[in-house]
């Protein structure tokens, strides 16, 4: 069990550099055109639309309560102003804990 937990680490941590290491080398060789560009720009925003929706959602059985897609809605809206990830991430953390302290849940 734990060969094969660390065989697998090995791979993906040589899979990752491999990924790292092919951006710039390829760069030149590889044209991408402005459509796939532009697509790949849409792409990310759809990703990460989908993972703010999930998020709002708990998962299993837990009761939904407001704090937590109160914190997820704070976190899209400093996204959506290009606010630093930092700064989202906090913000989000805040309210949710925050609300969860004065017994919002």
């Amino acid at each position: 069990m734990t060969k094969a937990l660390l065989y697998g680490t090995l791979a993906l941590a040589l899979g990752t550099f491999a990924f790292r290491f092919a951006g710039p080398v390829l760069r030149s060789r590889v044209k991408v055109s402005p459509r796939a560009i532009k697509l790949l720009e849409i792409s990310s925003v759809v990703l990460l639309t989908a993972l703010v929706v999930t998020t709002l959602v708990p998962s299993g059985g837990a009761d939904f309560g407001f704090a937590l897609p109160a914190g997820v809605l704070v976190a899209a809206v400093l996204a959506w102003r290009r606010a630093p990830i930092l700064v989202v991430l906090i913000a989000a953390a805040v309210v949710t804990a925050g609300l969860r302290l004065l017994g919002v849940h």
